[in-house]
């Protein structure tokens, strides 16, 4: 595409409220608006650039209006700096939780069109404010309302469908899965420790607790604190990624003018962008696979003009635990029914020919919905250029990818990047 990221910026992910249980008065504790601002400026300034030097911004966010009775939130992003971005176009992005992805695809292909020269591309979600059940409700509204979130289906439940139905294509029992499963979120909690910007990050409930390998997790409660209840069986409690606030953001500028201008230049060398019919009874035929996220994948590794065993790391989708199979086996590192199997293996540990979630990923680091794409950008950047936050991918990386998924498998967005110094 001859566009590059040469700057990026995570802020710490977590649930940033005050709440009195007496009274049931909050306080906000690090704000949309502080977050969305904390991003921009920090990928401006890791880019080495001024506010000044954005000609375009891009937001990403999902459900502000929801999640904090906020809507038109793209211009918020020239609070960053209100004398040089003003006047500036600015524009939201909403895809669910592949929404920052999206900003920073749009955001590309103003680059690449020879519009602009410099763009920032921001995502950020507030989603603590509102209780369990408001954020559900959030959450389905991105789902099809009249048949699933209208009718009591949340996305645990559309996720346990596509758990169900990979269990009867593959023969697979309740207790092989569940192993499978905790394998999955013990690597999630062991390299997200490691991540100071995580939600469970170092000190957090996985690290006290020890839920650092698949028997730890297995030997929870069934039920009581500290407990791993079935959500919506087979997928439980420790299936299912984090509540989460926090933001992110990337600078995008033309690769042939960068290699001279910036310090760190890593290329957006391939896109896949594909969507898949929204509605779950309209794919009841194919829910053991992502087949869009395989379409973006071929897509992504076509115009990147790699094969998927050149990946030295990648970041995938695991808002829940089978997903992160179901991403695993459409990158093709996994044989159709193998992914489960592969991670009992520890295939795909740091230590693997191809590590997986080395920031732990959704399950660990957090899910801030619209900020979960630009924060896979941004830290797979920080590896590739030796900047590494949290695990450090093994050697000298040159190629990652990402794969980020936007309600039950239907915006399929996955980047390959490619550092060039």
């Amino acid at each position: 595409m001859k566009v590059s990221i040469v700057g990026a910026y995570n802020t710490r992910f977590g649930s940033f409220v005050k709440r009195d249980k007496e009274s049931g008065e909050q306080e906000d504790l690090n704000s949309f608006y502080e977050l969305l601002v904390e991003a921009g400026a920090g990928a401006i300034s890791d880019a080495g650039l001024e506010p000044a030097d954005i000609e375009a911004i891009w937001v990403g966010s999902c459900s502000p209006s929801l999640f904090l009775n906020q809507e038109h939130v793209a211009p918020l992003s020239l609070e960053i700096d209100p004398q040089g971005l003003l006047y500036k176009p600015t524009t939201r992005v909403e895809g669910a939780c592949a929404t920052s992805s999206l900003a920073i695809y749009n955001a590309a292909y103003a680059v690449a069109s020879g519009r602009f020269k410099h763009v920032l591309a921001i995502g950020a979600e507030k989603m603590s404010l509102l209780n369990t059940a408001e954020v559900t409700h959030a959450l389905a509204c991105c789902s099809y309302w009249p048949d699933e979130g209208a009718k009591g289906m949340t996305f645990p439940g559309l996720f346990a469908e596509l758990a169900q139905a990979y269990q009867a294509k593959y023969h697979i029992d309740n207790e092989q899965l569940r192993n499978m499963l905790a394998h999955i979120t013990a690597l999630n909690y062991r390299n997200g420790i490691q991540n100071p910007l995580a939600h469970f990050g170092p000190g957090s409930l996985p690290d006290k607790n020890q839920l650092l390998t698949a028997e730890a997790i297995l030997n929870l409660p069934e039920l009581g604190k500290g407990g791993n209840p079935l959500v919506a069986p087979p997928l439980r409690l420790h299936d299912c990624s984090l509540i989460t606030d926090g933001a992110a953001a990337v600078v995008l500028t033309p690769t042939e003018g960068a290699k001279t201008e910036f310090k760190h230049v890593v290329e957006l060398a391939g896109i896949g962008h594909a969507t898949e019919r929204m509605m779950i009874k309209e794919r009841r035929k194919n829910l053991a696979e992502l087949g869009g996220a395989k379409y973006a994948v071929n897509q992504a590794c076509s115009e990147a003009g790699i094969e998927i065993e050149d990946l030295n790391f990648a970041e995938v989708h695991d808002c829940f635990t089978i997903n992160e199979m179901l991403c695993i086996e459409a990158m093709g590192l996994s044989k159709p029914g193998q992914a489960g199997y592969d991670f009992m293996e520890s295939k795909y540990d740091p230590d693997g020919g191809c590590p997986i979630n080395l920031s732990g990923g959704l399950k660990a680091k957090g899910h801030p919905v619209g900020a979960t794409g630009a924060s896979m950008h941004a830290l797979a950047y920080k590896q590739l250029i030796g900047s590494p936050i949290g695990v450090e991918a093994k050697g000298n990386p040159e190629l990652a990818m990402t794969v980020n998924i936007g309600g039950s498998g239907v915006t399929n967005c996955v980047s390959v990047l490619r550092r060039l110094h």
